[in-house]
């Protein structure tokens, strides 16, 4: 028996509710991992709400993030042992494969041995994002020494993950964020400029930053009418990377921008990654070596015990969070 968080309706955070059900042994390469702390998506509110590219199975539990140790492993597992210190990348179902519970099955594919020293919150917290921002802006974009990259919805955790790997490389991250209030806080975590997006003129900002050479990358999860001036400001032949979809308003196609600069616009989700056995082995190895180094740093804004997974989730929609907010188990 183990306790797990599941839902039997779409709706806000109340709907969440910690039940005890019957835990199955690890099938045939998968492992039962002791589930020690949680990272928490966005994702997950909304599949909450009945508005994710998934849908949910009621009573459907959620989750896509964890770290723990090995309690049992099933046939055919040679990789991993009972006592592995373990975390999870985030798997293409969160309803096949949810990780809001105390123990939980997952195919081998999805563990990953993370340093010790790391801790099971940090490292709760590491998957997600780093694999976010890395498949976009390294794989995908192939971001650069000295390229300039525009970071919306910067203190988000993802966000975050963006500026540090722009500092690894070498890139200038420019972090947007709606009001000034977070500026410190972004610098301080790194990002070369700051721009709130509800106080200042976005275009004016960015052409004086990047100067006649323009944005080459913009990773951008909020989308709305900032289009226009992101894609005014960015270089001939750049690259907008559509990840999210924040802003309630609609997301004008910036035409002429797009046909005179020979932009590309392009959406992505992080199992492109997830789901390429080669391409997550490189982000793995680049995301451990800035664990090792510290050029990576995951940055927590709230934990929360598991009984009160529902005021997690109200902070998670409450937009005040600067970071990754984690649940401890």
């Amino acid at each position: 028996m183990g306790r797990v968080v599941r839902f039997h309706q779409h709706g806000g955070p109340e709907v969440l509710a910690v039940e005890t059900i019957d835990v199955v042994p690890p099938g045939r390469g998968e492992v039962r991992i002791w589930i020690k702390a949680l990272g928490l998506n966005r994702a997950e509110a909304l599949l909450r709400r009945g508005t994710y590219i998934e849908t949910a199975k009621f009573p459907s539990g959620l989750g896509l993030e964890a770290a723990g140790i090995v309690e049992a492993v099933g046939e055919g597992v040679a990789s991993f042992a009972p006592d592995d210190i373990v975390s999870i990348v985030p798997p293409l179902s969160m309803v096949r494969w949810p990780a809001y519970a105390e123990l939980a099955n997952f195919p081998t594919e999805l563990l990953v041995k993370h340093p010790p020293e790391l801790g099971f919150e940090a490292a709760a917290a590491v998957w997600m994002q780093y694999l976010t921002a890395y498949g976009a802006l390294i794989d995908i974009a192939g971001l650069r020494r000295g390229n300039v990259v525009a970071i919306t919805a910067a203190s988000s955790s993802v966000g975050l993950a963006a500026i540090q790997i722009a500092n690894r490389i070498g890139a200038i991250p420019v972090a947007l964020t709606r009001t000034s209030a977070k500026r410190r806080a972004l610098r301080d975590a790194g990002a070369a400029h700051v721009i709130a997006s509800h106080e200042e003129d976005i275009g004016a900002r960015l052409a004086e930053i990047a100067g006649s050479n323009g944005v080459r990358v913009v990773f951008d999860a909020v989308g709305g009418p900032a289009f226009e001036p992101l894609t005014k400001a960015m270089s001939s032949g750049g690259i907008l990377i559509e990840y999210g979809g924040l802003s309630p308003e609609p997301t004008p196609f910036p035409l002429l921008n797009v046909l005179g600069k020979s932009l590309t616009l392009r959406g992505y989700l992080v199992h492109e990654i997830t789901r390429d056995p080669a391409r997550l082995a490189r982000a793995k190895t680049f995301i451990l070596d800035g664990l090792s180094d510290g050029s990576l740093k995951p940055i927590i804004a709230k934990t929360f015990r598991f009984e009160d997974i529902v005021e997690a989730h109200r902070f998670l929609e409450s937009n005040e969070q600067f970071g990754k907010i984690v649940v401890t188990i």
